[in-house]
């Protein structure tokens, strides 16, 4: 699976474009802020919530990439200065969101504790990526219009409200883990010499999907 077929993927599961996936895969940097203002004790939260996302079963869990280190990374190189505040405001309100609920920080929580919230802040993170896109559709398809009358080289990339933190953090769990060598060998199956198209490959219930 090539990177843009895997950021296709993961858009589908999270409900819209993966933030940032176009500016990496052109291989440039964004306007963002050069340091979008992470520190160690962020990464090591960031790390527990990609294990909550995907844990450690018989194969690797997103703590074993250094899913925290990958967040850092996309975000700071790959996101805007706005989608940098709206994922660094969102580690505060994550934790704070999560002391109100289980009185206690996400760090110190047991894992079916850290499960039960990440569900929850799910359904808030769709519920508000609904109601922004019904909002901006009208100025999305206008931008679009425009858009069609430029060349290529002139057109923008229409950029309204961010998507919610959470989807942010979601997106990037799936694109770390899946581009690293734990997710794509042991996670996925791993053909990494491609071999002819067979549409009767037999499949049983439960395989692997291929990398």
């Amino acid at each position: 699976m090539d990177r843009r077929e895997l950021l296709k993927m993961i858009a589908v599961l999270t409900g819209g474009v993966v933030i940032g996936g176009e500016v990496f895969l052109s291989g440039c940097k964004t306007a963002g802020k050069a340091d979008a203002g992470f520190t160690a004790a962020n990464i090591t939260l960031l790390d527990e919530i990609g294990e909550t996302i995907i844990p450690a079963t018989a194969t690797p869990g997103a703590k074993a990439v250094q899913i925290g280190e990958f967040m850092k990374t996309i975000v700071t190189d790959c996101y805007t200065a706005n989608q940098q505040t709206t994922f660094t405001n969102g580690i505060a309100s994550l934790e704070e969101a999560f002391k109100k609920m289980n009185s206690k920080n996400f760090m110190n929580c047991t894992p079916q504790q850290r499960h039960d919230f990440l569900v929850s802040l799910e359904k808030e993170a769709k519920d508000f990526n609904n109601k922004r896109d019904e909002e901006e559709k009208p100025k999305r398809e206008i931008h679009e219009q425009t858009n069609a009358k430029l060349a290529w080289k002139d057109q923008t990339q229409f950029e309204g409200t961010p998507s919610h933190y959470y989807t942010m953090m979601k997106q990037l769990t799936l694109w770390g883990y899946f581009t690293s060598k734990p997710g794509a060998t042991q996670q996925l199956r791993n053909v990494p010499v491609p071999g002819k198209y067979d549409g009767a490959f037999p499949y049983k219930k439960g395989d692997k999907a291929f990398s």
